[in-house]
């Protein structure tokens, strides 16, 4: 590629990016677009629709950029969440990295690359008609005492990413224990969920828990609640949210509260008091909820699972670490997950349909990746113009055109294979979904992974594997030129993936923060139906989409640094614009859905460990083939001291994200434990409605989430009619 070529995609994706960043400043005032711009301050009550013709909407403004930049750390952490804690310590790691990876490869690995002459002079007079080759490694000639230099760099960055790794990795561990220890008490802290549950003649899964506990767990075990079939509930719940929030609503805004017009029978309209309309609609929602109880408690159908109950964190704990059956296919545990984040279509699934649809989706994962090769085999032919000359004889005339062979080499194969990728993220979820799991989060965690290594396979090493061996069969007639022509071929990539990063990476982080789909959508959808601003639905940040990009496009400047350092700042541009517009989506648009107090951590530092490895193999390739050996073979010993590393970390650090240690459970063991004796779970739901729970109705946990969420809804409700009355 030429940099006239990769200039064009700059412009191209730079265009883009100022016209994506004037629109959102101006879009993000109109009072017609705050469902779509900042929907969470809406919901929440922070922010209210203004009305009337206001000129300085019409002016961009970046007051947005200054209110993101001020957001601290902690404030994130009470508003959005560790996970959002988490997802923002990824971006700024990547900062550090790769701006001191970016200092050494600028200012030393790239005058070392340009000064060499194993391809040819840089001819600075006209700069837009050189190969990027010749700022790459490729241009340093074999044996040459400057390769010392990229050795040299290789073990600098590797040690600073590793001493950078070990301080986050400690840092959010311990942001996390302190996560547990400030968090109030939950439901699903004291609980484990229990599949497989076998029953004996005679006997109904209740007893079959009931015993098993009582004889195991005596001085733990407190209660169970077996999971029934029933989807009757969930609505109820729904409108019982609804009603609450108009109600809230109507009390902070009296002159809205009598002005309710509602038609009898289409002869006349009448004015009521809105307030007493909705507390009346939430009284009978609560006799409903009670009727359907009763129904599903006697003739719900149970399933083979439930949640169970103990007196302690502690007590949960050990029963979830410890194998209860001698046939580990029965009493199967597994921590609870919390109640808005259970998913609920396989909890009657078995051990042998759980192992079956694992297995289904390692094949599908497997076609799906076979089946993503010719993509990229498309694409890796249009960075080619005699291959796509010899494809389309016909093109010929149109690609001598410089502008057009410039857009085409350029910008489009990026733009392609982005827009394929974003069909990754959604199938894999739905793959995740039919593993078994029972958690939306274990669902996302899983698909993140999924997403990470597919994109890390078809992006990476099928298009250096493709551009280098595939695409120049030539190489094999003439074997003696096998080392050499690999020494050349693989380095430049680098081409492709530094317009990758612009056309990907500073195009999507723009469309992030103009959220295209979601205008369009709004746009289309307001003069069908007009939904109040307590009625929208807040979205929740997509993690198995966004992570796996970081964390690729953070793969791609740790390989590709010592290679072709000219990558590093656009990079840096592109982490840069992730910093400012994840930290605005997370104040005005997103909002946390489910809790998982970082687990996506491990995820990050073994894909960093990864990419340290990768980069140690292909320095030890390169080196070698650039006839230095005594350097490839020093390289191994820095591969072996960064895994022992990684072994060191997941000893010390892992375990604190597979479970909270005892030492933690026990220091919240005597004021945070639920209530032995008297009606269950009363420590967290003050309300009447807790006796309910004794009745089992949706699903266990589900039961447990709906009445419980409903009782918090009803007391609030309470409490404020109490106040009204005094």
């Amino acid at each position: 590629m030429l940099v006239s070529a990769l200039l064009t995609s700059v412009g191209i994706n730079s265009g883009l990016c100022v016209l994506f960043f004037t629109l959102y400043s101006i879009l993000r005032k109109q009072p017609s677009n705050y469902d779509v711009y900042i929907p969470r301050l809406l919901v929440e009550g922070t922010s209210t629709r203004r009305s009337g013709f206001n000129l300085e909407r019409l002016i961009p403004s970046p007051g947005w950029v200054r209110r993101a930049w001020k957001l601290s750390e902690e404030e994130l952490l009470s508003s959005s969440g560790l996970d959002a804690v988490v997802f923002m310590r990824i971006i700024t790691f990547c900062l550090k990295v790769f701006l001191v990876a970016g200092i050494i490869g600028i200012f030393v690995l790239l005058p070392v690359n340009c000064t060499g002459d194993q391809l040819e002079d840089v001819d600075f007079v006209d700069f837009s008609n050189n190969s990027l080759d010749v700022f790459t490694i490729s241009n340093v000639a074999s044996g040459s005492k400057r390769l010392w230099v990229h050795f040299c760099a290789v073990y600098i960055v590797t040690v600073f990413v590793c001493c950078l790794l070990y301080y986050e990795y400690k840092y959010i561990s311990s942001k996390r224990i302190a996560y547990f220890l400030s968090s109030k008490p939950q439901p699903h802290q004291f609980t484990i969920l229990v599949r497989s549950i076998p029953v004996s003649a005679g006997s109904s899964i209740s007893d079959s828990i009931n015993s098993f506990f009582t004889e195991y767990h005596p001085s733990t075990y407190l209660s169970h609640l077996v999971v029934r079939r029933t989807n009757k509930l969930r609505s109820l719940i729904n409108d019982a949210k609804k009603y609450y929030k108009r109600i809230i609503q109507l009390q902070s805004n009296p002159t809205q509260r009598s002005h309710g017009c509602f038609n009898c029978f289409g002869l006349f309209s009448r004015n009521v008091d809105l307030v007493d309309h909705y507390e009346k609609k939430l009284e009978d929602i609560e006799e409903n909820v009670r009727l359907e109880q009763s129904e599903v408690s006697l003739a719900g159908e149970e399933i083979h699972a439930a949640f169970v109950s103990f007196k302690s964190r502690y007590g949960a704990a050990i029963a979830f670490h410890l194998q209860q059956s001698t046939n580990p296919t029965q009493w199967v545990t597994e921590q609870a997950p919390e109640p808005h984040d259970v998913y609920w279509p396989f909890f009657s699934s078995s051990f042998i349909r759980r192992w079956i649809s694992k297995l289904v989706v390692i094949v599908a994962c497997i076609l799906l990746t076979i089946l993503f090769l010719i993509p990229v085999v498309v694409v890796q032919g249009l960075t080619n113009l005699s291959q796509l000359e010899g494809w389309f004889p016909f093109l010929e005339s149109l690609l001598t055109i410089t502008f057009v062979s410039e857009v085409i080499t350029g910008y489009l194969p990026s733009l392609i294979l982005m827009l394929f990728l974003k069909t990754v993220p959604p199938v894999m979820e739905l793959l995740s979904s039919i593993q078994g799991y029972v958690s939306h989060s274990g669902i996302e965690r899983s698909a993140c992974d999924k997403v990470l290594w597919f994109t890390i396979w078809n992006i990476f090493f099928a298009t250096v594997f493709s551009g280098s061996v595939l695409y120049q069969v030539s190489i094999f007639l003439e074997p003696s030129n096998i080392p050499s022509k690999l020494a050349v071929s693989v380095p430049a990539q680098a081409s492709f993936f530094i317009a990758y990063v612009v056309t990907s990476g500073w195009t999507s982080a723009s469309s992030e923060l103009f959220r295209l789909v979601p205008l369009v959508w709004s746009l289309i959808r307001k003069p069908c139906t007009k939904i109040k601003d307590d009625e929208l639905e807040v979205p929740s940040i997509p993690y198995h989409r966004d992570i796996p990009r970081l964390l690729f496009f953070g793969l791609l400047g740790i390989t590709y640094f010592f290679l072709a350092p000219l990558i590093l700042p656009f990079l840096l541009v592109y982490f840069c614009f992730g910093y400012i517009i994840y930290r605005n989506q997370f104040i005005n648009v997103y909002a946390p859905r489910y809790e998982t107090a970082g687990k996506f951590w491990p995820t990050v530092h073994n894909s960093m460990i990864f990419s340290l490895i990768l980069m140690h193999a292909i320095a030890v390739g390169i080196f070698t083939l650039k006839k230095l050996s005594v350097a490839s073979t020093l390289i191994f010993p820095l591969a072996i001291l960064t895994l022992l590393f990684n072994e060191y970390c997941r000893k010390r650090f892992l375990p604190v994200f597979t479970a909270y240690p005892a030492e933690v459970c026990l220091k919240v063991l005597h004021c945070k434990t639920l209530s032995q004796g008297g009606s269950k779970f009363s420590y967290f739901f003050p309300h009447p409605l807790y006796s309910l729970l004794e009745f089992n109705t949706i699903t266990a946990f589900k039961s447990c989430t709906l009445t419980l969420t409903l009782a918090f809804i009803l007391s609030e409700f309470d409490k404020e009619r109490q106040g009204r009355r005094e």
